[in-house]
């Protein structure tokens, strides 16, 4: 059996509605280029036996996907990227990313868990985000 292109993650803490953590993650995927169109999403019932979720929550956040023009639905054959998403120049992608699992190391070292240093990070996004607007 041939690997998924994508295969999601359910963070149950953290209050994100599952569907729209899928949403999130494709997104992500394509905008980060690791999704192109033409790639396949795992078929619903194979999402739904690996993450243990509701059918109509997978279907919800990929006819979500489908509103937003960024998959398609081929009737018989699943759904596809049929989008990409503007994404930045990705010419610094490894620099930054490098970067960052460093500051993530170093989060780990200081004795911060997974909730911890995601909880820095987006407070720290956010004001970034936040004081660039203003």
């Amino acid at each position: 059996m041939e690997r998924p292109v994508i295969e999601f993650h359910l963070d149950r803490r953290s209050g994100v509605p599952t569907y729209l953590q899928i949403v999130q993650q494709v997104k992500q995927a394509v905008r980060l280029g690791r999704l192109q169109p033409g790639d396949q999403l795992p078929k619903v019932k194979d999402v739904v036996a690996k993450l243990v979720i509701n059918p109509n929550t997978v279907l919800k956040a990929y006819r979500e996907l489908d509103i937003e023009g960024i998959v398609e639905g081929r009737r018989g054959q699943g759904t596809f990227i049929s989008a990409t998403l503007p994404s930045p120049s990705l010419e610094n992608h490894e620099a930054v990313q490098k970067a960052l699992m460093k500051w993530v190391e170093s989060a780990r070292r200081g004795g911060l868990d997974e909730e911890a240093i995601s909880a820095l990070f987006a407070t720290a996004l956010r004001a970034a985000f936040f004081e660039e607007a203003a």
